[in-house]
């Protein structure tokens, strides 16, 4: 009985930190897991089942939920696999296209699961990237840097960040970085000439 009791309580904790829009850690409500989206064994093992069931095309594409809404589909994901990336990028898009920090039929803020994903596996580059569009997105531009430089520390020759920190540099003004980020995402093998061209209209490309 007493474990039991404990058991009640601690859910009730849980139900009321939801209530209250605390974001508690990764590995306390998950459906299923929480397992690392990076690990090898678990994207064997694990991803295929949630995938089939909660991540098809048209929830990827934010056409239509599978098994049950949108939102409830992206939560079961992204509470299975905190740094599922095509996931995180989905809800991304979502919450731009809405203009809500907060979807209908998921459990937590788009920061929230963010949070839960760098508190998961702190050392997952792209988690940062994506997080970073999503802050440039809602025109958090100083927290969004924040987040593009983190990724830069864990992966230091990704093109896709380098780019995406020169695009904001360059919209800040800071032509110089902006400079230096093009070239070594241009370097890196980045083939989109997006920034280029503005650096080049702006009078700055050398």
């Amino acid at each position: 009985m007493k474990k039991l009791s404990a058991g009640i309580i601690l859910m009730m904790a849980f139900s009321s930190a939801f209530a209250e829009g605390i974001c508690p850690p990764a590995n306390v409500d998950a459906a299923y897991g929480p397992f690392n989206y990076n690990d090898p064994i678990a994207r064997a093992n694990r991803l295929p089942i949630v995938q089939k069931f909660h991540f098809t095309p048209n929830v990827e594409n934010l056409i239509k939920g599978e098994s049950s809404s949108l939102g409830g589909d992206l939560d079961y994901v992204l509470r299975s696999f905190p740094n599922h990336h095509r996931a995180l990028n989905s809800l991304v898009r979502l919450a731009l296209k809405q203009k809500r920090n907060q979807i209908a039929d998921m459990h937590f803020s788009v920061d929230c699961y963010f949070d839960r994903a760098i508190g998961y596996v702190p050392d997952d580059a792209i988690v940062h990237l994506l997080y970073g569009n999503y802050l440039y997105g809602i025109k958090k531009y100083d927290q969004s840097l924040a987040q593009y430089l983190d990724a830069e520390k864990i992966d230091p020759e990704n093109p896709n960040i380098l780019y995406n920190a020169g695009l904001l540099y360059f919209d800040q003004k800071d032509y110089d970085k902006a400079l230096s980020y093009a070239k070594k995402a241009y370097a890196a093998g980045f083939p989109l000439q997006g920034l280029k061209q503005k650096l080049e209209k702006a009078g700055k490309w050398q």
